[in-house]
């Protein structure tokens, strides 16, 4: 265009995009429906390609994210000398206990403090946080002490309440556990009633509460009650986790 009597360019308005795609890429794209997760080949040195030994490891890294205590600022163990002969046992149901093992033989035994709340139009039982947090502090036990957990598994007779209710409470207990200095290993419900002989269907939370007063004589007392199985599955817990580590020397 010329405007007395000089050229001037029109630019129009707007300008004409440029073309932002990037170059075609040299291969075709797999769908992603069709990509196969493929499993990574890890080092000789961790055993990764004996059979299991990455599902091992896979356990070992999950134990390790529970053990106490925490590595120091330069990531080196941090050893506060835990006595082997303390012993941490849990049933981490809402009708459930603590069990502790001390080094002199003696055992004691505490229900899971919790409180009542409000869900819906019901009233429900949660578990008592801070009185958990208080009841770990009055046991006194060294850092690093190792706690035994009975691993929560859903069964479908529970429903969806007793499913949320399980899994709650379990990993609610492990995280109080762990932040509190204690070592954590979950235990699966079926192995520690083998060891006693009290899997199956023949077996009743009768069984665990004489068993358990067999066991410790001086908890006798606190076991009379159908009500107090929980008390004794604690303690039969911390009996079995006491039994790994005398076999673990």
């Amino acid at each position: 265009m010329e405007i007395g009597g000089a050229q001037i360019q029109v630019q129009p308005f707007p300008p004409k995009p440029q073309c932002l795609m990037t170059p075609p890429l040299p291969f075709k794209l797999t769908p992603p429906l069709l990509l196969r997760l493929r499993r990574r080949r890890l080092p000789d040195n961790n055993n990764h390609f004996r059979p299991g030994g990455y599902a091992n490891q896979l356990k070992l890294n999950w134990l390790d994210s529970l053990t106490c205590p925490l590595p120091d600022d330069f990531g080196n163990p941090v050893s506060e000398g835990s006595d082997p002969g303390w012993v941490i046992g849990v049933d981490p149901d809402l009708s459930g206990a603590l069990a502790v093992l001390k080094p002199d033989t003696s055992a004691q035994v505490f229900d899971s403090p919790h409180l009542k709340v409000l869900v819906g139009k019901g009233l429900r039982k949660r578990l008592d946080v801070k009185s958990i947090i208080q009841l770990l502090r009055d046991i006194d036990a060294p850092i690093g002490t190792t706690a035994y957990i009975e691993q929560s598994i859903p069964y479908p007779q529970d429903g969806k309440q007793g499913w949320w209710s399980g899994g709650f409470g379990y990993g609610l207990w492990i995280g109080i556990l762990v932040a509190s200095g204690y070592s954590v290993i979950p235990v699966p419900s079926l192995l520690w009633k083998n060891e006693f002989k009290l899997a199956g269907n023949r077996s009743t939370k009768d069984d665990s509460r004489e068993l358990a007063s067999a066991l410790f004589p001086s908890t006798s007392s606190l076991l009379k009650r159908k009500k107090d199985h929980g008390r004794a599955e604690a303690l039969l817990i911390a009996a079995y986790g006491k039994g790994l580590k005398a076999n673990e020397r």
